[in-house]
């Protein structure tokens, strides 16, 4: 039987001023966001700053899909990590598995605006998908295995692991009670339940991990399998896809926890274990992508073709080099003030933040990267140099992404436990 509870904890249901006042701002930009999705709609893609490759010198790829890479990618560090941790039985790693499972849902419903803002004209493209859609094309695994698919078993997984403890809030009265019964739906928490939903949870996370991991590549396949288009072609686009999604993912999740651990009750339960874990983790991921880099720059210097250099001249000396270099610092930065910490063996919490923080945005930068100069620099038709720079409509549609996500995962913790409650640490 579910233990009961005197008060929700971890401040669920009670809103301070501050935190509605907070609200009320990301909301704010949030509608922001969504008034240049309509902008979109009514006027067309003309008040963005995508034109047509060639004639038109642009590009037909830009911020959106940047952003769809790179909140999938967010996505998998955060599912990976808490079926990483029911899988291994990481007790010391619990209370962070919630919020890593809160992430992944919120980042995917993101990634699914993005491509939505991408299309323009999404309904159009929702028809279409079935009418013409061609199971064996990456961009199929897209839509089935990365937003359909991977949405659908990730929602499952948070819900399966809230069970017992939205349980435990319906025993206590309050206006949020009918919530967490309907979470609940008749969950008791007999000894027979417990082991059938920690079963099932371990199968289903056994399960999650490969379909992410195959969902990341896929799309990394959309780029790497296009062999006409110089800069995308590559047996490296699929794992650094991954390598890449684990480290944004993981230094995204760096930074709700300090943010839990600072503004929630009881958030000392996030210890200093959990983010050295997450620190380390976020320091090997990071060799590993660099390493990519760097195998990947060789080759396009030493082998690549005419219109492979092109690209990566545009990259290192060209349009594009300060976001080039800026993201390699930010990469480069955070590994040495990860590796100091790991040697150390501590450190200030602020500097894991701030390094989460800056592969964050070295991230974004890399995904702009991937997605914009293979379209200005890389046609192998006689066509002039391109360009493309984002219209104030993109960068209101890529600020109230980050707001509506914020949004969700503040109203999210004042509706439901954002840790595990008591004795989940101990099972």
């Amino acid at each position: 039987m579910a233990e009961q509870i005197a008060t929700l904890p971890y401040g669920v249901g009670r809103a301070s001023a501050r935190w509605k006042l907070l609200v009320a701002f990301l909301a704010g930009i949030a509608i922001l966001g969504w008034y240049g999705w309509y902008l979109e709609i009514r006027r067309g893609m003309i008040v963005t700053g995508l034109r047509n490759i060639g004639p038109m010198g642009g590009a037909t790829w830009g911020f959106d899909v940047g952003f769809v890479v790179y909140w999938a990618g967010v996505s998998f560090a955060g599912i990976t990590m808490a079926a990483v941790i029911r899988i291994a039985k990481l007790r010391q790693l619990r209370p962070i598995a919630r919020m890593a499972e809160a992430l992944t849902v919120v980042a995917l419903i993101l990634a699914t605006f993005a491509i939505m803002y991408d299309l323009g004209q999404p309904f159009r493209g929702i028809i279409n998908l079935f009418r013409y859609a061609r199971p064996q094309s990456p961009f199929f695994g897209t839509f089935t295995l990365v937003i359909s698919g991977y949405l659908f078993a990730s929602a499952v997984y948070l819900y399966l692991d809230g069970r017992r403890d939205a349980a435990i809030c319906a025993r206590t009265p309050g206006r949020l009670q009918w919530f967490h019964r309907l979470w609940a739906a008749g969950y008791r928490d007999t000894p027979l339940e417990r082991e059938r939903h920690e079963r099932a949870g371990f199968w289903l996370a056994v399960a999650i991990v490969p379909l992410l991991v195959t969902a990341n590549a896929t799309l990394g396949f959309v780029f790497g399998l296009q062999v006409g288009r110089p800069g995308w072609y590559s047996a490296l686009q699929a794992p650094a896809f991954v390598l890449l999604a684990g480290v944004s993912g993981i230094g995204m999740l760096i930074g709700i926890a300090a943010v839990v651990r600072r503004t929630v009750a009881d958030g000392e339960r996030l210890s200093d274990d959990v983010f050295r874990w997450l620190g380390n983790a976020l320091m090997f991921l990071l060799l590993g992508y660099l390493y990519f880099m760097v195998v990947e720059l060789l080759t396009n210097v030493y082998t690549g073709s005419e219109r492979e250099r092109e690209v990566t001249a545009a990259l290192l000396s060209g349009r594009y080099a300060w976001i080039y270099w800026g993201s390699v610092a930010l990469f480069v930065i955070p590994l040495a003030l990860l590796i100091v910490r790991y040697f150390r063996r501590g450190g200030g919490l602020a500097t894991l933040v701030a390094s989460g923080i800056m592969v964050n945005l070295a991230a974004i930068g890399k995904r702009f990267l991937i997605v914009v100069p293979s379209q200005t620099h890389g046609t192998l038709l006689p066509y002039g140099t391109g360009s493309y720079v984002p219209t104030w409509v993109e960068w209101a549609e890529m600020a109230g992404l980050f707001a509506f996500g914020a949004l969700l995962l503040a109203l999210f913790a004042k509706l439901f436990p954002i840790m595990p409650i008591g004795e989940r640490d101990d099972a």
